[in-house]
């Protein structure tokens, strides 16, 4: 019996400064992040933290209230062009899904139209449409490849995405020149080498300007 008597206070204590993830605020629990790692979240450089770390990743993630389809649909044309649009070195910065730390670099975006076009610059606007979102690289090419497709059933469709993942540069094997290239080759940049060698060619030439 004194043994019970002695062991509910300790667990009531345990509890009692829980956070209820429930009910809590993402600036609540960012301050408990910040006690959990030795830190502590009152003092001068940290006082603001919590709030700036709720902002950032709210901006980091605002993909997720976003529509492709939507981004697309405002800036479709009718053009009788049939031969390569390439949009390249669109520069992108996603979250890993698995370890939250960033990677970034470029995309290079084709098709081929078949009686409508896209605005050139909501072709940038979808890449930034996946990469801000909890990501994995392989998934974003395929995604911005196929929302193309969806919104304007081209002739072919090609995605590269060429990053470096900070998961692998700042910890596990910490290999810092190391660059992941992922593509997504649709339609006709699927079928024929001749047009997949032409986008291949074009997306490394020196910039003109």
């Amino acid at each position: 019996m004194n043994a019970s008597k002695t062991e509910a206070p300790d667990s009531q204590q345990s509890t009692a400064g829980a956070v209820n993830l429930h009910d809590a605020t993402t600036e609540e629990i960012y301050r408990e992040l910040l006690r959990r790692v030795g830190e502590d979240p009152t003092r001068d450089g940290l006082v603001k933290t919590p709030d700036r770390m709720q902002k950032s990743l709210a901006f980091l993630t605002r993909g997720y209230q976003q529509s492709a389809t939507e981004i697309l649909r405002g800036a479709l044309f009718d053009v009788e062009y049939d031969e390569m649009v390439i949009v390249r070195d669109i520069e992108f910065y996603s979250l890993c899904e698995h370890h939250m730390l960033p990677f970034f670099g470029k995309a290079h975006v084709a098709y081929i139209p078949k009686g409508k076009v896209i605005g050139l610059s909501k072709v940038a606007r979808l890449v930034d449409v996946f990469a801000r979102r909890l990501q994995v690289q392989e998934r974003m090419t395929r995604e911005v490849a196929d929302s193309i497709v969806d919104a304007i059933n081209p002739q072919g469709v090609a995605v590269i995405l060429e990053a470096q993942h900070l998961c692998m540069m700042m910890r596990g094997v910490e290999k810092q020149q190391s660059l992941t290239t992922t593509s997504a080759m649709l339609g006709a940049f699927r079928s024929s080498p001749q047009t997949r060698n032409e986008f291949l060619s074009l997306i490394r030439r020196p910039q003109a300007f």
